[in-house]
This record gives structure tokens, C-alpha cells and sequence, in this order.
């Protein structure tokens, strides 16, 4: 008989535990609702309702169909409204359905649903972070694809292999977020990694992360390829670019274009070497490079090249301020080593350090393996005080 009491004490108490529990995220769920009213003010979502509709009206106008270029802005844009009323429209039926999981516990005293509301917040909190987060997105070009450059420093194969490192580090970051990633150039090194390549990752906003990786990236290792087993310190530049897709929007004049052809090298299968198919493409009043040769066709090639250099010239605009491209100059694209924006640590611990926001993240495997975005978003927050 005793035993029979004791037990129904204690599972009373434990009923009284999972009950305090769904309390305590009621609490939660009500502390962080303004945050949630905030975001949707700040997407302004009644002025986004009203451009989908205008939009929408356009798409019914007779000949819409015959400007294609006119047609694809509207839809891209009708998209991207869309994309974010209904993501704000989604975080607000979260927080109802977990705020009614709440109460729904507390009435029927049901503690089989704990589970799925620790699980549920832990996912709502931090969408919607991302969400706040991806509001500071405002630059002209932030929604805009992403072309990044990869540079190694002095140092020979220890500063190749880094940039290799970097390359596939930006990769994974791409395959986590759902982006395309694809190669436009690409260098191998004299004996393992690369000395320069070229990539473009597509997805709504891609630039607007990305521009915070812009800068030196150093890394502190053993190295693998000194049989003293010596510690190693290597650089490498990231370049990032917005991908410009309307000509219209940086005009590039052909005779200031010096456009040579040649054999293509490195990845990209035997065909590459068999025609001079690969393109490289001086601007003249900047001095600005751009080369592309993972393509079969020249025209590819050629093509892919002048969205590089489109995207160089807006990003130089933009991060001068600067009314005309008359005005960019070549030396504003000399990179200054030393001027690390963040640092890699492999030995004789495990960091890897932002030196302008001061995030660190100790887990330097999943760090290589793309998980960069504590970075991104510790850029993102203290940029929006500036």
C-alpha cells in the first residue's frame, strides 16, 4: 500500500515537472513574440502584397510575353515577394501551433507532447533569427548570386593546398543551403591544391552572406608536406562579387575590352586542351583580368567571363560609392597580405576566428566542412549598428 502511494507521489511530481516545462516555453514563446511582430514591420509585407498584385497585373497585359528580358525581372521579383511573405506567413503559423501545443498540454495535463515542443522551438528560434538576419540584406546587389575568387599566397603547395581548402569549404557551404555551385576557372598548383580559381554560387541572397567572406584568410597548421613536421602559416585572398545579370545595369563599352583566346588547363577532361576555346578578357580603363576555360564552346567561355568582370566592376562600385565605372581604378583590386579578416588553427588547438566581430567557433573540422554561417550572421548583426 505504501508503495502504490509513493509511486502516485511520484509520478505526481514528475506530472508537476512537465507542466512547469510547457510553463516555461509559454513564457519563451510570449518573450518572443514582439521579435516576431518586429520582423514582419521590417519586411513590410503590406507594401510586398500590394507589389505582387501590381506585378501580377503586368504579367496580364498584352506583348508582356514578348520582351523576354522585361518579363524575366517581373517574374524573378514576383518570386522573391512571394518568397517572403510566405516565409513570414510560415514562422507566424509555427509560432500559433506551438504556442497552442502549450496550452493544449496545460489544459489535458498531457506531458507526451514535451518532446515536440522543445524540438519545434529550438527550429522556430533559429528561423527566425535567419530571418531577422537576412532583413540587414539591403545592399543593391545583396540578392544577387555570388562569383568568388580564390587566390594562393606566397608560399608554394602549403598555400595552394589552403586555397583548395577554402574552395571546397565554400562548396559544402553552397550544398547546405540548397545553392548551385559551379566552377568558371581553375589552376591547379605545382604539386597538390590550387593557385587560383573561380566559382559562382547561385541562391536567393548568396552575395548578401557571402560579400562578409571578402578578405585574407590564414591558417596555422602542421603541414603535411614538411617531413620535419614544422607548424605552418598560410594566406589566401577571397574575392566576392555580386553575379550581374542585366547587361544594363554596368555597361562594359567592347573597345575597352582586350580579348585574347587560348588553350584550356587544369579540370575539366581531355577535351579542354584540343581548342583554344578558353577566354581571357582585360578591361582597359581598370586593368581588371578575368579568364573563364571550363567550358567546351568559346562562346561559353566568353560569355561567362563577362558576367565575372560585370561582377567585379559592381562590386568595386558599389563598396567605393562610386557614380560611374569611369571612375574604377586597377589599383583598387591589389590585395595587401597580412590583413587577415579571420584565422584557421590547427595546431597547437582547434579556432577559428573572425578578427572583425571576434566570433569564434573551436570545431575547426565542421568549420572546413562549410559550416561558416555563426560567421556570416556575427558580420551581418554588427554591421547593422553602422
Amino acid at each position: 500500500m505504501y508503495i502504490l502511494y509513493w509511486t502516485r507521489e511520484i509520478q505526481r511530481g514528475e506530472m508537476i515537472l512537465f507542466m512547469l516545462e510547457f510553463e516555461e516555453y509559454k513564457v519563451k514563446l510570449n518573450n518572443i513574440k514582439p521579435i516576431l511582430d518586429d520582423l514582419g514591420a521590417a519586411l513590410k509585407l503590406e507594401d510586398a502584397k500590394k507589389e505582387i498584385e501590381q506585378l501580377e497585373k503586368e504579367t496580364e497585359a498584352p506583348g508582356f510575353w514578348e520582351n523576354l528580358e522585361n518579363s524575366q525581372k517581373v517574374l524573378k521579383r514576383t518570386k522573391q515577394l512571394k518568397t517572403k511573405c510566405e516565409g513570414f506567413k510560415k514562422l507566424s503559423d509555427t509560432f500559433d501551433d506551438l504556442y497552442a501545443i502549450c496550452e493544449m498540454a496545460i489544459e489535458e495535463n498531457d506531458e507526451s507532447m514535451l518532446d515536440e515542443l522543445v524540438t519545434g522551438y529550438a527550429a522556430f528560434e533559429k528561423k527566425l533569427q535567419d530571418a531577422r538576419l537576412s532583413t540587414l540584406l539591403s545592399g543593391e546587389y545583396d540578392s544577387c548570386g555570388a562569383i568568388m575568387s580564390f587566390h594562393a599566397g606566397a608560399g608554394g603547395t602549403e598555400a595552394q593546398d589552403w586555397t583548395q581548402m577554402l574552395f571546397r569549404m565554400y562548396q559544402r557551404w553552397a550544398d547546405r543551403h540548397g545553392f548551385t555551385f559551379k566552377t568558371l576557372d581553375y589552376l591547379d598548383g605545382d604539386e597538390a591544391g590550387i593557385k587560383s580559381a573561380t566559382i559562382a554560387i547561385e541562391g536567393e541572397n548568396a552575395y548578401g552572406y557571402l560579400k562578409s567572406e571578402n578578405g585574407i584568410h590564414r591558417l596555422v597548421r602542421i603541414s603535411p608536406f614538411d617531413a620535419s613536421g614544422r607548424r605552418h602559416t598560410s594566406f589566401a585572398a577571397v574575392e566576392v562579387m555580386p553575379e550581374i545579370n542585366d547587361d544594363s545595369e554596368i555597361e562594359i563599352r567592347p573597345e575597352d575590352l582586350k580579348v585574347d583566346t587560348y588553350r584550356s588547363s587544369g579540370a575539366g577532361g581531355q577535351h579542354v586542351n584540343k581548342t583554344e576555346s578558353a577566354i581571357r578578357i582585360t578591361h582597359i580603363p581598370s586593368g581588371i583580368v578575368v579568364s573563364c576555360q571550363t567550358e567546351r564552346s568559346q562562346h561559353q567561355n566568353r560569355e561567362y567571363a563577362m558576367s565575372m568582370l560585370r561582377a567585379r566592376l559592381a562590386e568595386i562600385k558599389e563598396r567605393e560609392h562610386l557614380d560611374k565605372i569611369e571612375d574604377i581604378k586597377g589599383v583598387q583590386m591589389k590585395i595587401e597580405w597580412g590583413s587577415q579578416i579571420r584565422s584557421y588553427v590547427f595546431m597547437p588547438y582547434t579556432l577559428a576566428k573572425d578578427h572583425r566581430t571576434n566570433y569564434e567557433n573551436g570545431n575547426i573540422n565542421a568549420v572546413m566542412d562549410g559550416d561558416i554561417d555563426g560567421f556570416i550572421n556575427a558580420y551581418l548583426a554588427m554591421n547593422a549598428g553602422k
